[in-house]
């Protein structure tokens, strides 16, 4: 019979797989919605915030469905989440807007620079401690994007019609990316997350339409629409997308539970855990 430490360990590899398995098919989600945005771009569609739309109604349709099926009262006063929800959109229509002006791989990669923010943010503002080697190690990242600059800058030869305006706008774009993650990270140690990522998805939507209808009316009436428009991957990261959605959201409960022991003592688990990791 497998002692409780054996299944602790075998228990953990699991949960450290299945995290890595669900972070690649998220990067790969992710990847096919910078691909179809940037085929958008060069078939000549500029509907920024209509791209971003379906991000938010795809969180938005599956959390908000767990949120209504617990019938859970928002513990976090709702104007907040419209200031995240803002953020978060002006976020996306920058980075969004970006391909029709540099490469995909320019894009991608200064998009990145997400993480050096976050992390100055929330050793700023939260409190957060890291040591000189994640410093040194962000370092690293900020020089190979300068790198990106220096090579859309026509040092290293460059794609785009105005690459060095696309690498502003995702620079900018990942600021508004930073401080709507910071905040995001804020809420979700005060509630559940499920409530913060279905009003971000929510106010997200809601801000995404109304600025459609002020900014991006006009572009979408001009556009032909056909099939090479509508691209099949967009369909595809969009299906991808509600999946992965549905699917961290079911298993969630279950990985938060540690497993019981035979004895029966409760308390046994998180006694073993804590010498473990002694």
């Amino acid at each position: 019979m497998n002692s409780p430490m054996s299944s602790l360990k075998s228990d953990g590899f699991w949960r450290v797989l299945y995290v890595v398995l669900l972070g690649q098919s998220v990067s790969f989600s992710m990847a096919l919605m910078s691909f179809s945005s940037s085929l958008s771009a060069n078939l000549g569609v500029n509907a920024p915030f209509t791209l971003a739309f379906f991000s938010y109604f795809a969180s938005t349709l599956v959390f908000g469905s767990v949120l209504l099926y617990r019938r859970q009262k928002l513990k976090i006063s709702w104007y907040w989440y419209v200031l995240l929800g803002f953020v978060d959109v002006q976020g996306s229509y920058l980075v969004n807007t970006a391909y029709q002006f540099s490469s995909i791989t320019s894009v991608t990669m200064l998009d990145c620079s997400t993480v050096v923010w976050v992390i100055i943010l929330t050793w700023i503002f939260l409190g957060t401690k890291y040591s000189l080697w994640q410093f040194f190690g962000a370092a690293l990242c900020v020089s190979g994007l300068f790198l990106v600059l220096l090579s859309d800058s026509g040092v290293g030869g460059s794609s785009g019609r105005n690459p060095i305006l696309g690498d502003i706008l995702v620079i900018a774009g990942t600021c508004f990316f930073a401080l709507s993650n910071v905040g995001e990270e804020f809420c979700v140690k005060k509630v559940d997350r499920i409530e913060v990522l279905t009003m971000l998805g929510l106010f997200g939507m809601l801000v995404s339409i109304v600025e459609m209808i002020f900014f991006e009316r006009k572009n979408i009436e001009s556009i032909s629409w056909s099939p090479e428009v509508v691209d099949w991957l967009y369909y595809i990261s969009f299906l991808l997308v509600g999946i992965g959605l549905v699917i961290y959201s079911k298993t969630e409960k279950n990985l938060n539970e540690l497993p019981k022991v035979e004895n029966g003592d409760s308390d046994q688990p998180y006694r073993l855990l804590q010498e473990e990791v002694a």
